[in-house]
């Protein structure tokens, strides 16, 4: 059975425009919340990583997570990042009985 897919949400306020926050969000495939936040973390630290040293950012990791850019002079506030279950609200990962 594949593990659950988690929705992990971090905190994010602007280091150039004070006042202006936001929210992150990372998903993929973890044993665990706590799972889930760490290798949330993993991945945006290797986006960082990459984006600093000037290379592509690496994408399609085997467990869903992965990210799609950096956004330079923005903090995330990783000890209050939060971590659940993710629900599917529009069942885009299902077969639907409707159409568009």
């Amino acid at each position: 059975m594949p593990l659950p897919y988690f929705e992990v949400d971090v905190p994010t306020r602007s280091t150039e425009a004070p006042g202006l926050r936001g929210r992150h969000i990372f998903t993929g495939r973890a044993e665990s919340r706590g799972a889930a936040v760490r290798i949330a973390h993993e991945v945006y630290d290797a986006a960082r990583a990459a984006t600093e040293a000037g290379v592509e950012i690496p994408h399609g990791r085997p467990d869903g997570w992965g990210a799609c850019g950096f956004r330079p002079g923005w903090e995330l506030d990783w000890p209050a990042a939060t971590a659940c279950r993710w629900v599917n609200p529009c069942r885009w990962t299902k077969s639907s009985t409707f159409e568009l």
